[in-house]
């Protein structure tokens, strides 16, 4: 599965439509709506420039992470990273190292990915290779 940064900007859309529909100010949509990123490319992560191109930072505020590990090992992210972690009452972990690495987190996760190997594909009781939605229980 192939995930484009362009494919972001149009969920993110969607999703500031349904704010303001509920009637919050564009500053605190922008809040609402943040973006993580990678503090650097690991593999084929995006970086703060790759979402500013996108113009995600139009519609978001974007930080990074603070980490130069796959996934999100959160002792090794930022402070900041860390208390916005800690109070969202939402969060959408994108790819399988962010599963692997967050999936025993008690945190109001869905991860979407792609079971790209046998060990992952079992754990989630998928198809190896097939795309998921899971919500963390």
């Amino acid at each position: 599965m192939k995930t484009y940064l362009d494919c972001y900007p149009c969920f993110l859309k969607q999703a500031l439509s349904a704010s303001r529909q509920a009637g919050t100010s564009e500053e605190l949509q922008r809040e609402i709506m943040l973006t993580v990123v990678k503090a650097k490319p690991i593999i084929n992560d995006a970086t703060l420039e790759d979402a500013k191109a996108a113009g995600i930072d139009q519609l978001a505020k974007i930080i990074d992470n603070g980490s130069q590990a796959p996934g999100t090992i959160f002792e090794q992210c930022s402070e900041l990273f860390q208390q916005r972690f800690k109070k969202a009452e939402l969060i959408i972990a994108k790819g399988q190292a962010n599963y692997e690495s967050l999936s025993e987190c008690s945190a109001p996760i869905f991860f979407l990915l792609q079971a790209k190997c046998n060990v992952i594909a079992r754990d989630l009781g998928v198809a190896e290779g097939s795309a998921v939605l899971k919500q963390q229980l």
